[in-house]
């Protein structure tokens, strides 16, 4: 996109954006609401997190609700929470957790946020048209990227950018893939790692220091698989590369975690992780500590290694077999997932562990 016709499009953006009132949700600290069911968790630290969940109540439906914890769950506090209904299409609503006072939602065709620790709510809108899903978001330097799948002129993966706390995300020139199946990964952390592919054959991939002077980089995923992004890890650089969904089988990905000693360096394999499960997250705890989210056939499976991915374990999380969601380690060994879904027969959950993946323990919110 050239640069003139980017600007017109911003400016085009935030002449909407004025007509786009702010929602605003005073704080309520009473207690949590009965039936509160957690979508998405997102913690700036081991103790100060946020949990986004809903409570069936009648018409209009599910309302959304938004707790805070600076004690790793044992308390919590309610907040104004967002605007932003339960999708029908089972969407995730996405919660992105920058600061106790900054934060953003999304479901995937809309993003929200606040400056203000969800006292005033306002629209986030991504520049030009057409139907779009934001599958990832993450803020560093002081900027918000998001990745963005639009479906309107075949598959095209993008990565948008903006000031955190902005009101309109621009997208980044270059940045982008197309195809019949596309996708992307953001990680921050040690530095900006973005990784964009196209039908399990083309991929790209960049690094940065500070959000904005990137340079290109060999991918760290072989041909035939996909990167999730585990971050930088006491200098190392860590990703899960997954085979397509249902191979070898249904119900299952090959994978495999691959490492590299420097940002733009290049990455080695280890051995395979076990394929069980389709891979719904990855994370590391530290260089050598990670844990794959995978579901299938019913059930929830973390898949943990110790050692740097020679060798792994698997605990069955549960059986709710809905999908697991936000996995992240955010220090101290501590870590969080969201399994299964609001408005699931079988409900939701959110998990948590203080050993750095070993063992998970369900938080309770009552």
């Amino acid at each position: 996109m050239k640069p003139t016709r980017c600007a017109a499009v911003v400016a085009a953006a935030l002449a909407v954006l004025a007509l786009v009132p702010a929602s605003a949700v005073a704080a309520d600290v009473s207690a949590v609401p009965a039936g509160f069911a957690p979508a998405s968790t997102s913690w700036t630290g081991p103790a100060h997190g946020f949990v986004l969940g809903y409570t069936d109540c009648g018409e209009p439906g599910w309302c959304p609700v938004l707790l805070a914890t600076t004690d790793g769950g044992a308390r919590w506090r309610r907040l104004g929470a967002p605007p932003m209904s339960l999708p029908d299409n089972h969407n995730h609503v996405r919660l992105v957790a920058v600061s106790a006072q900054h934060l953003y939602v999304t479901d995937g065709s809309r993003i929200l946020a606040t400056r203000d620790g969800g006292r005033h709510w306002f629209t986030v809108l991504v520049a030009g048209g057409g139907q779009r899903y934001v599958s990832a978001l993450a803020e560093t330097g002081g900027r918000i990227f998001a990745v963005v799948t639009s479906s309107s002129y075949g598959n095209t993966t993008s990565v948008y950018s903006g000031l955190a706390g902005g009101p309109v995300l621009a997208p980044l020139p270059g940045f982008e893939v197309t195809g019949g199946i596309t996708y992307g990964d953001v990680a921050t952390g040690g530095g900006l790692q973005i990784a964009l592919g196209a039908d399990y054959r083309t991929e790209e991939y960049w690094t940065s220091r500070d959000g904005v002077v990137f340079t290109p980089a060999s991918p760290p995923c072989p041909s035939g698989t996909t990167a999730s992004l585990g971050g930088v890890r006491a200098g190392q650089v860590i990703a899960l590369c997954s085979s397509s969904p249902g191979s070898p089988q249904p119900g299952s990905s090959q994978r495999r975690m691959w490492r590299a000693p420097k940002l733009g360096g290049t990455f080695s394999g280890t051995a395979d992780a076990p394929a069980v499960g389709i891979t719904q997250g990855f994370s590391a705890a530290t260089a050598d500590t990670a844990t794959v989210a995978a579901e299938g056939g019913g059930d929830g499976f973390l898949h943990h290694t110790t050692d740097g991915g020679r060798t792994w374990t698997t605990t069955v999380l549960s059986e709710r077999g809905v999908g697991l969601s936000d996995l992240a380690f955010v220090g101290d060994g501590v870590g969080v997932v969201v399994d299964g879904l609001p408005d699931a027969e079988s409900g939701s959950a959110v998990y948590r562990t203080t050993d750095a993946g070993n063992t998970w323990a369900e938080l309770s919110f009552s």
